[in-house]
């Protein structure tokens, strides 16, 4: 996946898998309330769900995406993608979009925090307390490696997700509401600017969305009601490609 201008490529997906985020986790991601103006109130303690092991460096994509400037470079046209999106969809609805306040990464467990909560390794994360996104810079990079650019474009869209409803006042009563919702958003989020064709993905790669879709997803005997579900893999592909194909109209923002 690329942004289109003259520096960028379109690339595979090559097992792109929104497992990201479940591989990521979501503390915090649109717990508290906010007002559509984008300020964010003091929310909930954040929440984990389990983490699977972090991507190994061993594997490299057969594109040779190795380099740490162009994991800087992805991960900021994916920011800069997102501030401009939303920004464009709360004007055609009259409002103004506040963008969330800050990207930081780590590196050691527990040298960011999230309302008293210091985050674990492999993890990214929205934290409505401070309103900012958070990720494990080591593992991002070594995902961004063994998985590809792409998935840096689902990790901001989830997590950037999880800010807007926020910014909208969304707060439902199960994690699992919360976090296929903002599936659909970021589904929305790369469906709309591949249309737009400010991103270009290559032949293929919405079979490797659903294939990999269809390998993630919460575990068999994970009660759907439980804090820190996000949906079983056929869910989170429904959610991810209803967003993907009909834009927000069919993410129930309201």
């Amino acid at each position: 996946m690329g942004q289109q201008a003259g520096r960028r490529r379109g690339a595979a997906l090559a097992g792109f898998l929104v497992a990201a985020i479940v591989a990521a986790g979501c503390m915090g991601g649109g717990t508290g309330q906010g007002d559509p103006q984008g300020e964010p109130q003091q929310p909930e303690q954040p929440r984990r769900s389990g983490q699977p092991a972090s991507p190994g460096t061993a594997t490299t994509r057969a594109d040779g995406t190795t380099s740490v400037a162009e994991f800087k470079r992805d991960f900021n046209d994916a920011v800069e993608i997102a501030e401009r999106y939303w920004t464009e969809q709360f004007r055609a609805s009259g409002k103004r979009f506040t963008p969330i306040r800050r990207v930081v990464p780590y590196s050691r467990a527990g040298e960011v925090s999230c309302g008293g909560q210091g985050l674990p390794r492999n993890n990214a994360v929205y934290c409505s307390d401070g309103d900012f996104i958070a990720y494990d810079v080591n593992w991002s990079v070594a995902a961004f490696r063994q998985v590809g650019d792409a998935f840096l474009f689902y990790l901001l869209g989830h997590e950037y997700a999880h800010g807007v409803q926020v910014r909208l006042g969304i707060r439902y009563n199960f994690t699992i509401q919360q976090e296929l919702q903002a599936d659909c958003m970021a589904g929305a989020y790369i469906g709309d600017n591949v249309r737009a064709k400010v991103l270009t993905l290559a032949e293929g790669d919405l079979d490797e969305f659903r294939e990999g879709l269809l390998a993630v997803g919460d575990d068999p005997d994970q009660p759907w009601f439980a804090e820190g579900s996000h949906g079983t893999a056929e869910q989170r592909t429904d959610s991810f490609f209803r967003g993907y194909e009909k834009s927000l109209d069919a993410c129930d923002l309201g």
